[in-house]
């Protein structure tokens, strides 16, 4: 049976409503998402389907929470709170141990810290609080020499920045988000969520590889000793898996600021929009110097940890580069490991955000996204 599709579009994006309705009558039965889009700070898109799924289902959205981490450090560095060519030691003296004396604000939101994780690992409590986290890993000599090279610290790096955030403030990342961003324009887009909305959490369902993809899962390099193992933390005896990071309510309610995140696609696309657009009577978050400045690719080419082409800008992936090659220069971001994708194209005025509850092969922005993301980008230049 076709499940039916919820929600609007608005005029000139009925092709967006066409590419998702299309996709989900060749999904599962089970299948669970949501899409939105906002054009210069007006919804466009706001879609879902499943069944007990609502416009305002929450989900745990993974790596896509960098994007909210990494503007409160904007916001703080448009401010001039934070520096980014400031070395990390000035805010956080003990972070320069093991020869990481000399890394700037600016490599560090790069990924070029090369402290991707512990030798030791991280236990499930430390994983869940960002100042265990940070405090670990200050004593941690880098795995490359750092600002030489770049690898995607996938657990760890909104811990780390959260950490100078916290030193420079005198509040945690979480509560500057909140007091900041999340509140003012009551988005749907939690670090850290309430357990009075707990009711609304959907639960991340485990990936389904077909038995193609089950081979190519079983065949790719995972020693436990690799970058990558590392950076996963699946280095430990037991390690657990993503969907345990995200089902966990220590997790969710203090939400670690690399991949703890809960949010409705509206909330990931209202985030971006109120970065870069009018909201209402509100002026955009960043100005165009700060988002030409978190936009611009500062590493670009082999990734140390995901052993493959990534590229970013400060905090954010550089989503053109990264994902969607049609998008304008500038476009900033970032996915998540569940399928999650959200982002701003400053260029057409394009904020996006798609969640989904099952988590999709093989990890990282789900393969649909293209599709919509295609579909509401030839909107929008064709509306804008």
């Amino acid at each position: 049976m076709t499940q039916e599709i919820h929600g609007r579009v608005a005029d000139g994006f009925e092709a967006v409503r066409e590419e998702f309705a299309a996709f989900v009558a060749g999904e599962r039965p089970d299948y669970e998402g949501q899409l939105s889009a906002f054009v210069h700070g007006r919804q466009v898109v706001d879609l879902w389907a499943g069944e007990g799924v609502g416009p305002d289902s929450l989900y745990g959205v993974f790596s896509s929470t960098k994007g909210a981490a990494h503007l409160v450090v904007a916001l703080l560095v448009q401010e001039g709170t934070l520096e980014l060519d400031r070395k990390v030691t000035y805010y956080w003296p003990e972070f320069g141990a093991e020869g990481k004396g000399q890394l700037t604000l600016r490599d560090l939101l790069a990924h070029r810290a090369g402290v991707v994780g512990l030798d030791a690992g991280f236990s499930a409590d430390e994983l869940a609080d960002d100042r265990a986290v940070a405090e670990r890993l200050a004593d941690q000599r880098p795995f490359w020499r750092p600002g030489t090279a770049f690898g995607y610290h996938a657990l760890v790096i909104g811990a780390l920045t959260g950490e100078i955030v916290r030193r420079a403030t005198g509040r945690t990342l979480q509560e500057v988000y909140e007091e900041r961003i999340r509140v003012p324009y009551g988005l749907d887009f939690h670090l850290g969520l309430p357990a009075a909305l707990e009711p609304r959490y959907r639960p991340v369902q485990p990936m389904v590889p077909t038995p193609t993809q089950q081979v190519e899962l079983d065949a790719a390099p995972t020693g436990p000793h690799t970058l990558t193992a590392i950076a996963f933390n699946q280095h430990v005896p037991a390690p657990g898996t993503m969907v345990d990071y995200a089902n966990s309510r220590a997790v969710r309610a203090k939400g670690p600021a690399s991949a703890g995140g809960v949010a409705a696609a509206r909330g990931l696309a209202g985030m971006y929009a109120a970065a870069i657009s009018d909201r209402g009577e509100r002026p955009p978050l960043l100005k165009p110097d700060t988002i030409a400045e978190v936009g611009q690719i500062h590493s670009a080419g082999y990734d140390l940890v995901a052993r493959t082409h990534k590229a970013f800008g400060l905090g954010f992936q550089a989503t053109a580069a990264a994902w969607h090659p049609y998008l304008g220069a500038g476009a900033f971001g970032h996915s998540g490991a569940g399928g999650s994708q959200a982002f701003a194209d400053p260029r057409s005025g394009l904020a996006y955000g798609y969640t989904r509850r099952r988590m999709a092969y093989p990890g990282g922005a789900a393969p649909e996204n293209d599709r919509f993301v295609r579909a509401a980008h030839r909107a929008a230049l064709a509306t804008g």
